[in-house]
């Protein structure tokens, strides 16, 4: 059983620099400092780097696709994403990925299903591939745990 790593595509990213999940104008900036995590290639922004704050809906835009509501545990959260061209994400669990994270696992019709500590370098495919066991599991979200932040999205193939 495969899964696949999914960053914010180009095409999101486009509507989002437009008007964000909140409909706001994103706040466009160029970095300071390094650091910002960029949720359109799973990277870190370098210094003097075009980025964007704004407001984004991961199970909002998931539930549109495949016409179902989140209802109640659809939310949006700031995330950070380069305001021009971005060479996109590779494959695979992305590199300097490796502090705690939960997986919020989610339900074919929008609704959450469980979560699932990831400990701090803990392998992530043997947890993967357990989430995706239960064929309940339809999409899981990986967030931080310090401040429940998206970082991105995983999806069974």
């Amino acid at each position: 059983m495969g899964y696949e790593i999914r960053a914010i595509d180009a095409q999101t990213v486009k509507e989002l620099l437009e008007d964000d999940d909140a409909g706001r104008r994103p706040r466009v900036f160029v970095t300071e400092e390094e650091g910002a995590p960029l949720r359109c290639c799973l990277t870190r922004a370098g210094v003097g780097e075009r980025i964007a704050l704004l407001s984004y809906a991961p199970l909002r835009r998931w539930a549109a696709e495949r016409g179902v509501d989140p209802g109640a545990y659809d939310e949006q959260g700031p995330i950070f994403v380069h305001a021009g061209d971005c060479p996109g994400a590779g494959s695979g669990w992305p590199e300097g990925h490796t502090s705690h994270r939960m997986l919020r696992v989610y339900a074919p019709d929008g609704h959450i299903l469980r979560g699932r500590y990831l400990a701090a370098d803990e392998d992530p495919d043997p947890a993967l591939r357990e989430v995706f066991e239960d064929p309940e599991a339809a999409v899981v979200h990986v967030r931080a745990i310090e401040f429940g932040c998206f970082h991105f999205e995983v999806r069974r193939m």
